[in-house]
């Protein structure tokens, strides 16, 4: 693997990994680019983002791109993908490959009728499917002209659900009168919070406790404003139970706080459950073995870098196993220390840290220097606009000769942000990496495999070392 071919990889990594969650058609571009520069690749890198990726319009258009390929096992992996997704994002796929691919082709039409007829065999799974995506179900057998089983097509089109299904449950709970009677039929057939809300007319604390108790605690998290909004936070006991799914999601293997800890106005308590949840989340995602420094622009009108500094700050401290160090910066730098780890911590840290002053994004970097401060890598949330000595690619030089590192740069760009900074370090051949924050909270935590690995190039072979789903149906 030659360095342009490295690099190639790696800025088409990097742009997928920093991409924030927007809609499937303006995410398609960069899926475009890498499937036509490098296939192989591509198969193994949407293997390797369903597995490790957050935002779900990537892993939609990876499955369009592999079961659309020219390429067999791209299409038999893509085959095989599909039909652990749930039906709403089998939907997404099938609209996109139609609406902005122009083709279906035969096998993607094959997965999805082997997706529909395994839940069909399985009453059961088919229930729940139909229950939470019966709009995504019914547009997958109309739009590809699917024949459905006479139960599937009495629950989804006739709508006449046979006596036992969960569809006739749900008929059952909006015909209800009493509290204990819907509480009954949500805790025996387990019925989900976002179906029952809209088949209750009133929500006690009983039907509540009823709801929650039948909630994952991901469900949980994602409904945690609604919950608030309904008043379930104001029952002691039904807040002990939000409190328990929580402590819950802490433990579990793929659960994601860190948008509804952003975004949420939740009390004081709440919020640091969340936080331990994301903190767990970050921590499942590597360790960061190699000293590191956060370098957080301050300087006039960048408030938004402080508070991504912030979130920065916390959510690499906790999974960092060597020496870190954070600087604030304007045309001074002013190092950070937290007494702990946790968001809190770094918020007071952060406490008397505010935005004004001009910017010299080197300043910082040149305290390492004088105090011999050796890291491998340093990140930088800044706009970029560098208009005060020492700048930042000099001091880089002179600090990496006289430490003996070469230390890659991670620049986190914000606001109105420049190219400044990173066609310097470019020019002088520095490692740079760039990820563009968009204002999307939810995902700074992409960053975590750029940081975790010892380098760019072991981050690409983990990538190509995994191995693509083979079709179990030939």
């Amino acid at each position: 693997m030659n360095t342009a071919e490295r690099d190639l990889r790696l800025e088409m990594l990097n742009s997928l990994l920093t991409t924030p969650h927007r809609k499937l058609e303006q995410v398609a571009e960069i899926h475009k680019l890498i499937v036509e520069l490098d296939p192989l690749f591509y198969g193994h890198l949407a293997v390797w983002y369903q597995r490790y990726g957050d935002v779900r319009d990537h892993k939609e258009v990876f499955i369009a791109h592999l079961l659309t390929s020219n390429l067999t096992e791209h299409r038999d992996a893509g085959f095989m993908m599909l039909q652990e997704f749930p039906p709403y994002q089998v939907a997404r796929v099938v609209d996109f490959m139609k609406q902005q691919q122009n083709k279906l082709p035969r096998s993607a039409r094959t997965a999805v009728r082997r997706y529909l007829k395994a839940r069909e065999s399985n009453p059961a799974l088919f229930d729940r499917a139909a229950l939470r995506g019966r709009k995504a179900m019914k547009h997958l057998y109309a739009s590809l002209h699917i024949k459905p089983n006479e139960r599937a097509n009495a629950i989804l089109f006739r709508d006449t659900p046979p006596e036992g299904s969960l569809a006739n449950v749900l008929k059952q709970l909006a015909k209800a009168e009493s509290a204990p009677e819907q509480a009954q039929l949500i805790v025996e057939f387990n019925i989900p919070y976002a179906i029952a809300i809209g088949a209750i007319k009133q929500l006690t604390p009983v039907v509540l406790v009823a709801l929650i108790n039948s909630m994952t605690p991901q469900e949980v998290i994602n409904n945690l404003k609604s919950l608030q909004a309904r008043g379930a936070m104001d029952h002691p006991e039904v807040k002990k139970l939000i409190d328990s799914k929580l402590e819950e999601a802490s433990k579990s293997g793929r659960v994601s706080a860190f948008k509804a800890q952003i975004a949420a106005d939740l009390d004081a308590d709440t919020l640091a459950k969340l936080e331990k949840v994301t903190n767990e989340q970050v921590k499942r995602r590597g360790a960061i073995a190699r000293p590191t420094a956060l370098l957080v622009d301050k300087s006039g009108s960048m408030e938004n870098a402080i508070a991504v500094g912030k979130q920065l700050a916390a959510l690499i401290s906790g999974i960092t196993q060597a020496d870190l160090y954070v600087y604030a910066f304007d045309t001074i730098p002013y190092a950070v220390t937290a007494k702990g780890k946790e968001l809190s911590d770094w918020e007071r840290a952060f406490q008397h840290i505010n935005a004004g002053g001009g910017t010299s994004i080197g300043c910082a970097l040149e305290a390492m220097r004088k105090k011999k401060q050796v890291v491998d890598q340093i990140i930088i949330v800044t706009d970029e606009g560098e208009n005060a000595t020492p700048y930042f690619s000099e001091v880089y030089k002179t600090y990496c000769r006289e430490l003996a590192v070469i230390p890659n740069v991670v620049i986190v760009r914000v606001g109105t942000h420049y190219n400044w900074l990173e066609s310097q370090l470019k020019q002088q051949q520095a490692p740079v990496d760039t990820f563009t924050f968009a204002g999307d909270y939810y995902s700074l935590p992409n960053l975590v495999p750029l940081l975790t690995r010892p380098s760019r190039l072991d981050l690409l072979m983990e990538i190509m070392d995994l191995p693509l789903p083979v079709r179990d149906d030939k």
